[in-house]
């Protein structure tokens, strides 16, 4: 019994690191918007959530995001790709953590250790253009090393 329990839990791991790629996440499905998440990170998966959809529209709404960091982040940098039909159209970069200016309280956390920020966010926009597009959205650290990547589908049908 015992040589089979392990042989079923080898072949599950054999069977998860031959996987190339990660599962597509359902952020929100409401009405006529809905958002999906996969991970760009061939190595690693996150978790992430909003409180409702409709939120999203408003100024500001809350978000909870958590992950295990594969690698220490002194200085983070976000850098946001608008795609639609296969061709970026809009992109947008921001520093997020640099020595003496920390914006988040991630900032300065160390490889091994959690990351999880649950609050508000700001997206600047009054309204999410309708259609079906992608937002990718890559963070690096200071030695231009992934600490997070995920392609963002947006399907809004809301007419405003």
């Amino acid at each position: 019994m015992k040589t089979s329990n392990a042989l079923v839990l080898i072949l599950v791991l054999l069977y998860i690191n031959a996987s190339t790629e990660w599962p597509t996440h359902t952020v929100c499905k409401e009405d006529n918007l809905e958002i999906y998440y996969k991970s760009c990170d061939p190595q690693q998966d996150f978790a992430f959530s909003i409180d409702r959809c409709s939120d999203i529209t408003t100024h500001t709404f809350n978000i909870r995001a958590a992950m295990v960091l594969r690698h220490s982040i002194k200085e983070l940098y976000i850098k946001l790709n608008l795609i639609i039909n296969g061709k970026t159209v809009l992109t947008y970069s921001e520093t997020l953590c640099e020595p003496g200016l920390s914006k988040f309280i991630f900032c300065g956390k160390k490889k091994g250790e959690q990351l999880y920020y649950e609050g508000p966010v700001t997206l600047g926009i009054k309204e999410i253009p309708q259609g079906d597009y992608t937002l990718s959205a890559k963070l690096t650290n200071e030695d231009h090393v992934i600490v997070a990547c995920a392609d963002f589908t947006v399907k809004n049908y809301l007419e405003y």
